[in-house]
């Protein structure tokens, strides 16, 4: 037992003889073993010691072990130390009691000694599994963080490279053509776009690493998707209509209106482009369908919440880019996800207690399902 021998086990029982048996049977196989005999007393070795298992008596005056399962349980500092219940009730019903308490395991006495070290070590190994999965857990995080870190930095000096060519391009022409203002005017609002582009991928990149909860401003829904759909048709120069079914109406909900609009108008233009490139044939809202739809929804955490359903019947998404559309600058203007935009939608709706979803569409298409909660906590 080796493997468990920095474990330190907390034996609580009123009675000392029942200590000191389980603690040398324990010691000799290899444990630290920390001891109290009251449930105030137990409380106060774990506030101290924060041991890795408790065996814990259930009757014990002034304070039972029910009680002190409940105040362990109660704090998140120790909700994690798992519980053996060592009790002489062994009725089906006071398992039950103790086992919806929170306690992993349930041991009657007379103790056996052999069976009890054997319920120690199983947990023992359950506690040492999990820590290993936590560790890879948090390896892979950084291993992925390393990645998306890699995958930004090539992505913003190739179309930083590109949008700079293009600025010393035009400089280049003007400085060919100072004695034409007319041309030289045309080229100087050229740098300007080039130069606007180049500050908005520096915007993007700084709301890509931004943790903190933007501030919020209660708005109506209803007014929130209009203006949404206005700023992506505006934008873009798009007449087509969207058609909308939002059952949830003037409900006011609590959200980045900036960004929530902004994120709403990138699923939208991604809708519109999954139909191909604009043309003469293909410029009708009949031609390039495209659907949000409002409907409630619950938060995995808890809470309630607004979901919002972008669907389209274009190309769908590509297989080549379908597990790897969140990250940044993997895709092309021709699929779904273009630069940082999902990535920074994503990451937002995340900040906010929400998430972003892309799916299929049955029959072909793609559906982006935003999901935000409705009120945000101060």
């Amino acid at each position: 037992m080796n493997s468990f021998t920095r474990e330190k086990i907390l034996v609580v029982d009123d009675q000392p003889v029942n200590v000191q048996l389980l603690k040398r049977k324990l010691e000799r196989e290899g444990l630290q073993v920390a001891t109290a005999h009251s449930g105030q007393e137990a409380l106060d070795v774990v506030a101290r010691a924060r041991p890795s298992l408790i065996l814990l008596d259930v009757m014990m005056p002034d304070m039972d072990g029910i009680e002190v399962c409940r105040r362990l349980q109660a704090a998140e500092c120790t909700r994690a130390i798992p519980v053996i219940f060592v009790t002489a009730r062994g009725a089906r019903e006071h398992k039950i009691e103790g086992l919806s308490m929170g306690a992993v395991d349930y041991i009657t006495k007379p103790v056996d000694l052999d069976e009890m070290v054997a319920r120690v070590r199983t947990q023992l190994r359950l506690i040492s599994i999990n820590r290993e999965m936590a560790d890879l857990q948090k390896r892979l995080a950084e291993a992925r963080r390393a990645a998306l870190i890699g995958a930004v930095t090539q992505g913003i000096e190739h179309n930083l490279n590109n949008m700079l060519a293009v600025v010393l391009g035009y400089v280049d022409l003007m400085k060919l053509q100072y004695n034409r203002p007319e041309l030289v005017k045309s080229n100087a609002t050229n740098v300007e776009s080039a130069v606007k582009r180049i500050a908005g991928v520096i915007k993007q990149l700084n709301q890509l690493v931004v943790r903190t909860r933007p501030p919020v401003t209660r708005v109506s829904l209803q007014t929130l998707i209009g203006n949404s759909i206005a700023r992506y048709q505006d934008a873009f120069g798009i007449t087509a209509p969207v058609a909308v079914s939002n059952p949830l109406g003037e409900m006011e909900v609590d959200v980045h209106v900036e960004s929530f609009e902004d994120i709403l108008g990138k699923l939208l233009i991604n809708a519109w482009e999954s139909y191909g490139f604009p043309g003469a044939d293909v410029d009708g809202a009949s031609a390039r369908p495209i659907t949000l739809t409002v409907s409630p929804a619950k938060l995995a955490q808890g809470g309630d919440a607004f979901r919002i359903s972008v669907e389209d019947q274009g190309r769908g998404i590509s297989p080549e880019i379908r597990d790897h559309m969140f990250e940044p600058f993997v895709s092309t203007k021709q699929n779904v996800g273009v630069g940082m935009g999902l990535s920074i939608a994503r990451h937002t709706l995340r900040t906010l207690g929400g998430d972003l979803i892309m799916s299929d569409r049955e029959g072909g298409g793609t559906v982006a399902t935003l999901i935000c909660p409705v009120r945000q906590e101060e």
